[in-house]
């Protein structure tokens, strides 16, 4: 058996209305002087306001940072931190997606050591103690709330890199089904697509073992049994949790097992041509399954005996794209930077440059 080293570092509440626990949850935590992160979706939505008056009736001040958008780079975090330094921040919150959790992460380490962001690149950087966070995820996508990483991207190139530190895990994470509710369709589907594709990747990686197959197999049964649902009844808040409990435990299992060539075909989609995340990711994910069958197709009957229909069912219930148009051009560059990137090493079949470009032929 694969030998593993597990220490679950989030407290995790799940529930309708579990919302209303933050107030108890940052006391515990020492939380005064906080700095709210959400992006302007999240406030149009009252969800930033609600959370904070949750707080603030708790005599917890509350700092908001909205200015930032989706794929946060370094030049954001460097925004954040500027804002908020010297401003005495004791503790952080992040109520959103992926994005706000990123971002809170990073915009923590940066605070606490100076410099950029780009200094911490890599794991296990960070020399100070950072300051406790929370995350309250209004999107069943990203899973950052169980991960100790960040994803931040470079402003010049646009590709991602991963911050690692066991620090950067959330001391909790609140899972409120009724705050997805109000996502817009197109988010249920991307993020929703994207968790999918986590419970697949991490289940099949080099580095997989028996946690982050526990994780990913229980995520791929909530997810799949529920992203359909979601979308053709979105105030199903069954369905909703279900998808909430599924991204999180996805996150668990990246976070014991890692990505494949699915999500390193996808990154450069999103820096070089804006495609999102989500939909870049059901571009390739069919297909990557298939490629990788002859090395992994036992694990992945497992999940499912005819797992790439399966995926490709959920593409087209989601009115995700099948195909995207790629100057001949551009396939080698894009290519080479897929080749480059962290996540095709764990992939169980060997993954190069060259490996991509078979796969973004798929899509053509």
């Amino acid at each position: 058996m694969t030998s593993f080293d597990y220490k679950p570092g989030t407290r995790v509440l799940f529930g309708a209305g579990s919302i209303e626990k933050l107030p108890g949850l940052a006391r515990q935590l020492e939380f005064r002087r906080t700095l709210l992160i959400a992006d302007r979706g999240i406030v149009a939505a009252g969800h930033s306001g609600l959370a904070a008056d949750l707080l603030e009736r708790e005599g917890i001040e509350v700092i908001h940072h909205h200015d930032f958008g989706a794929n946060p780079d370094a030049a954001m975090v460097e925004a954040a931190r500027a804002f908020a330094a010297g401003l005495g921040i004791d503790s952080m919150l992040a109520v959103g997606g992926g994005s706000s959790m990123d971002l809170a992460k990073a915009t923590n380490i940066v605070l606490q050591h100076g410099g950029s962001i780009e200094e911490f690149a890599g794991y296990g950087k960070c020399r100070r103690t950072l300051a406790p966070m929370i995350a309250v995820p209004t999107t069943a996508g990203t899973g950052s709330d169980a991960q100790s990483h960040a994803i931040i991207s470079r402003p010049e190139s646009h590709l991602k890199m991963a911050i690692g530190d066991v620090q950067l895990s959330f001391r909790a994470a609140i899972l409120d089904p009724v705050l997805t509710v109000s996502q817009p369709d197109v988010i249920t589907a991307t993020a929703g697509y994207d968790a999918i594709s986590h419970a697949v990747e991490s289940f099949v990686t080099k580095s997989r073992n028996p946690i982050s197959n526990c994780f990913a197999r229980e995520a791929w049964r909530l997810l799949s049994q529920n992203f359909e649902r979601v979308l053709t009844h979105p105030s199903d808040l069954e369905a909703r949790g279900a998808m909430l409990a599924g991204a999180h435990l996805a996150g668990a299992a990246i976070e014991n097992s890692m990505l494949g060539a699915t999500h390193a075909c996808a990154n450069p989609l999103t820096a070089r041509y804006d495609v999102a995340h989500g939909a870049a990711i059901a571009l390739m994910l069919p297909h990557v399954v298939r490629w990788n069958e002859p090395v992994a197709g036992e694990l992945y009957r497992e999940l499912d005996p005819e797992l790439a229909k399966r995926l490709g069912d959920f593409r087209r219930a989601a009115r995700l794209p099948e195909s995207l148009e790629i100057p001949p051009a551009d396939l080698d560059g894009l290519a080479a930077a897929a080749g480059e990137q962290w996540t095709g090493r764990h992939n169980p079949r060997p993954f190069d440059a060259a490996a991509a470009k078979e796969l973004y032929q798929c899509v053509l």
